[in-house]
């Protein structure tokens, strides 16, 4: 299963409850450029890595899917090994990825479930977003941008789940991975309502053949 959705949304939040939910379940660890959250650890909230390793990753081919995200600001992507290892015995796997990854992951994979994290309202992601206070503004602008487009995708996924109660949308992707398929025609439609979007210009975004996501 494939779990994407804007920065700030949650969704490191649900994937942790999750991950306790479900003890086979494979959470795959995204390598990314950016620096580590206070409390992040690497290797288990992600592999953090210098820009020169990223590329040394994407030329031998280790990465499932990655991208540039946040208008160039950082790159991200899934590391491809523990993913194929997982699959191959049967294990359930969960994929964190930006709009970009959740894309190529559907190109290569059709039949993997994508699963949209949306907050209950624009203003309460612009809220959780600069409540941070771990940004600069240029940051937090391109992060919002970036949220824009993604918001505006959603209708891309298989199924939209507003994450207003962390167990409430624990529950909902606990079924999506070891729950019957639904059939995707019944997905569930978001409660959360936003603004019309204008024009922004999108975020330079590029994956690779073998690629993965963000935050």
């Amino acid at each position: 299963m494939v779990l994407a959705g804007p920065s700030a949304v949650g969704k490191s939040t649900v994937v942790r409850r999750l991950r306790s939910r479900v003890p086979d379940l494979l959470f795959s660890v995204s390598a990314t450029t950016r620096a580590p959250r206070p409390g992040e650890v690497n290797g288990v909230d992600y592999h953090f890595v210098s820009r020169d390793e990223f590329d040394r990753m994407i030329e031998s081919g280790d990465l499932l899917e990655w991208a540039e995200i946040h208008g160039g600001l950082q790159r991200s992507g899934t590391p491809a090994g523990p993913v194929r290892d997982a699959l191959a015995s049967g294990r359930p796997v969960l994929v964190e990825v930006d709009l970009t990854g959740a894309r190529s992951v559907r190109a290569a994979m059709p039949e993997a479930v994508l699963a949209f994290l949306a907050p209950p309202s624009w203003d309460v992601l612009v809220a959780r977003l600069t409540g941070r206070g771990t940004e600069s503004d240029e940051v937090v602008r391109r992060r919002l941008e970036t949220a824009r487009t993604e918001l505006d995708a959603r209708e891309e996924f298989d199924t939209v789940i507003v994450n207003e109660d962390v167990d409430r949308a624990c529950d909902e992707l606990v079924s999506l991975l070891v729950g019957p398929r639904d059939d995707p025609s019944d997905r569930p439609q978001p409660i959360a309502t936003f603004p019309a979007s204008t024009p922004n210009p999108e975020p330079h975004q590029s994956s690779g053949t073998t690629q993965e996501n963000t935050e």
